[in-house]
């Protein structure tokens, strides 16, 4: 609380300002340190107004937690972490003769001395505080009627609600089957493995708020490993006579040259015409032809050469474009057509695009934003419509393979370019209007004319 009316949140070097409010509004505000119920800001007052503005500007920056409290027991039921910026507790209707199952990505799971109900659909995890609760979700790995859960220990129609707003519980319908693998009200989940969905989740932003990337997090555990593996004991031979000192093939050079530029220069970008066989040597659809699945009866399947290696010749991946300097092409976002060659604009904001690039910057720990952003994307169903358990870990393999086309070709056009390890599947969704589990972002390479280096004086 600062003298002049504002209140700023901090959390150690970080600090977000909040805006100025009034002194009753800020003695109110007081009570978030212990908790306010959600009831005594609902109301039309000016303080309950301004506390409610104050509330959903700490909402949207992940700095509250929701308590269910049971003032029978005076404790927490649960406590509620948003995952998502957008989270705010919402509750669907529920009556006594609906039916619930627990989501098939629901998992319940221990975090020091807690126990978390997570599932990579939702927007918030829920902290169990309270046992008996862990039980009837437990019981809810089979359908229930609502009716029948009204005996249980720590019954909650509440805790129920907001469960199945946040799409941990689903309602089944008359016909609805034993609610084990049906759709979840969502014909494309049924392609999703209950792994691979949480690991796109988990391993990128934007659907949760765990630290992500360097974050040295064992430095104070363990040493870090060598950079060479120590060499195996036994009989050693010598490969080094069979070598040479210089490479032996444009290729082998190619090869030896690439590296990632992180510095690029924005007084003479990457040119449409660069950006065009760029795309063209990499990415480009060269042919097209079809066969029937490996089964019987099965349909017969469309499939495409391109100029990198894919499992099962899927080429499930998409490239989508953040141009922000690139002589002869509009600052945007594109998505690029490798069946027709051509780069198709999309609809996003200015405010979108910077922020992609500033995602990208600090990614990087560049001196300034890229020319270029591609992100990978990946069209889930193409593959794991024929590959299951191993589907995701066959797409992260396809980036990788991409990744290094990239590098290559930048390289041999004497451009710069650099991977990206994170990315952001909610920016992603929202640049393009796509579910993240239908069409969603698995990687990023940045793309420009890298800087020279200053001669030496």
């Amino acid at each position: 609380m600062q003298m002049d009316g504002n209140i700023a949140a901090s959390l150690g070097d970080y600090s977000v300002s909040l805006g100025q409010f009034s002194p009753a509004a800020m003695d109110r505000a007081r009570d978030l340190t212990t908790g306010l119920p959600l009831a005594s800001f609902a109301g039309k007052s000016a303080v309950a107004r301004e506390v409610d503005v104050l509330v959903h500007r700490l909402a949207r920056q992940g700095l509250l937690e929701y308590r269910l409290f049971s003032l029978r027991d005076e404790q927490d039921l649960v406590v509620i972490e948003p995952q998502v910026a957008e989270y705010w507790p919402q509750r669907a209707k529920l009556g006594n003769g609906d039916t619930v199952v627990l989501s098939r990505f629901a998992y319940l799971r221990r975090r020091g001395n807690e126990m978390v109900l997570e599932s990579p659909r939702a927007g918030a995890l829920f902290r169990i505080s309270d046992f008996a609760i862990a039980a009837i979700l437990a019981a809810l790995s089979r359908p229930h009627r609502i009716s029948e859960l009204r005996h249980a220990a720590s019954f909650s129609l509440e805790l129920l609600e907001l469960l199945l707003e946040s799409q941990f519980l689903l309602k089944l319908k008359a016909k609805g089957g034993d609610g084990l693998r049906v759709d979840e009200g969502d014909g494309n989940l049924v392609l999703w493995d209950f792994h691979d969905l949480v690991f796109h989740t988990r391993s990128t932003e934007g659907r949760q708020a765990n630290p992500l990337g360097s974050t040295f997090a064992y430095a104070g555990v363990v040493p870090p490993l060598s950079a060479v593996r120590p060499p195996w004991p036994g009989k050693r031979i010598d490969l080094r006579e069979f070598s040479t000192a210089e490479p032996i093939s444009p290729f082998a050079k190619l090869l030896r040259e690439r590296h990632s530029i992180r510095d690029f220069d924005d007084q003479h970008p990457i040119t449409l015409a660069e950006l065009a066989q760029f795309l063209d040597t990499t990415a480009r659809v060269l042919s097209e032809w079809q066969s029937g699945a490996s089964f019987d009866s099965g349909p017969e399947v469309t499939y495409s050469t391109r100029p990198y290696p894919s499992a099962g010749s899927a080429y499930e991946l998409e490239l989508y474009l953040a141009v922000s300097n690139c002589d002869g092409l509009a600052r945007g976002l594109y998505h690029y057509d490798a069946g027709g060659h051509a780069l198709v604009a999309i609809g996003a904001s200015a405010q979108q695009l910077q922020a992609l690039s500033t995602a990208a910057e600090f990614a990087m720990d560049a001196p300034g934003p890229p020319q270029v952003v591609i992100t990978i994307a990946a069209r889930f169903g193409r593959i794991s419509w024929k590959y299951s358990s191993i589907a995701y870990s066959l797409i992260l393999k396809d980036v990788g393979c991409m990744i290094q086309t990239f590098y290559l070709a930048a390289t041999d056009m004497g451009l710069g370019g650099c991977a990206i390890g994170s990315t952001n599947i909610g920016m992603f969704a929202k640049m393009t209007g796509l579910e993240f589990h239908v069409e969603g972002a698995v990687g990023q390479f940045a793309l420009g004319r890298g800087k020279q280096p200053l001669a030496a004086i």
